[in-house]
């Protein structure tokens, strides 16, 4: 069976943690000891969040600036970020992943360009945070000098840029020839890399100034590899109704169109809902959204929230331990 996992930013750098290389290290050897076992019996694909160590190189830049009032841009476009954090934390994933795998087992990271439309909506709608937090007056004078977008995040603001539609993954062949050789592939850190082509006609392709949501690009990468099954791995048992209520109940499986007529959080669940359903929605095809923790539970069909056509609805509130996806 070919298998994408998707593992949450939580996997390397949980919320509230220091942004340290040891901290994510050791984040990274926990992703990777749940993971190990689903290679010794499945091809498998690896993608990853990336936003906590986006906002670490902006931390980085930004400390490097004497005024905030009189800086001169000094900072890299995110298109660029990117590509350091796919470096960065594929080398840890196959570092850790590799000390559990037997020596010959191949492993590859990919630098991997998505593809995103020049007319998208969202160009002129930023919705995703991206960065450090900042004071309302920081905030205003960063939007005076760079044209940067801010929304408040809490009690501080934050800057929002564009996450446009993923279309396409450029090195999808690349991707699938390492995989037919019966090598473990990490691409499309982040949502990748996005980029598109010029509008002008003279088709050069460029970096944008946007994120790609990680969850769309994991659920178009499982598309174009012709997986079998995508793997959301985060830090909760899966999909719950009624979050946060004593009401709450976890769905342990549901058909695409069951669930997505759910209200789940466009900040953190509803992507990972929307993702699901989009693969999933094909004949065949499984997707499961739950803790990183249960991984081969979930591959077995035993853990998370079940998508898949045909499911029946079910919920901790009428189901059992029972085996509720027969593989």
């Amino acid at each position: 069976m070919r298998i994408v996992i998707a593992l949450g930013g939580n996997a390397l750098l949980r919320r509230g943690e220091p942004m340290t290389a040891a901290i994510q290290r050791e984040n990274v050897r926990t992703a990777a000891e749940a993971i190990a076992p689903v290679t010794a019996a499945h091809e498998v694909v690896l993608s990853h969040g990336n936003g906590p160590q986006v906002g670490l190189l902006a931390l980085q830049a930004a400390a490097a600036v004497t005024s905030i009032g009189t800086q001169e841009n000094t900072t890299f476009p995110l298109d660029v970020l990117g590509a350091e954090t796919e470096g960065m934390i594929g080398y840890l994933i196959e570092q850790e992943l590799g000390n559990l795998l037997p020596e010959d087992q191949p492993m590859a990271t990919l630098l991997t360009m998505v593809e995103v439309a020049a007319d998208d909506p969202a160009f002129t709608r930023p919705t995703k945070f991206v960065g450090p937090l900042y004071t309302r007056a920081e905030a205003d004078v960063l939007q005076k000098v760079h044209g940067w977008s801010f929304r408040e995040d809490g009690d501080s603001w934050r800057r929002v840029v564009p996450s446009p539609e993923p279309r396409r993954i450029f090195e999808i062949r690349p991707i699938r020839w390492l995989l037919d050789k019966g090598t473990v592939v990490i691409c499309t850190g982040g949502g990748g890399i996005p980029t598109m082509f010029t509008p002008d006609g003279k088709r050069i392709l460029t970096g944008v100034e946007g994120v790609i949501d990680k969850d769309l690009a994991s659920a178009l990468l499982a598309q174009e590899t012709e997986a079998d099954l995508l793997i959301m791995a985060t830090d909760v048992e899966g999909v719950y109704t009624e979050w946060g209520t004593p009401d709450a109940q976890h769905i342990t499986s549901a058909s695409p169109d069951a669930i997505s007529a759910g209200d789940f959080p466009s900040g953190s669940m509803g992507p990972k809902v929307e993702a699901a359903c989009r693969f999933a929605r094909t004949p065949g095809k499984r997707a499961v959204i739950g803790a990183l923790t249960d991984i081969s539970a979930m591959v077995a069909g035993r853990g998370g929230t079940q998508i898949y056509t045909g499911a029946l609805y079910r919920t901790t509130a009428d189901t059992t331990n029972e085996e509720y996806f027969h593989v």
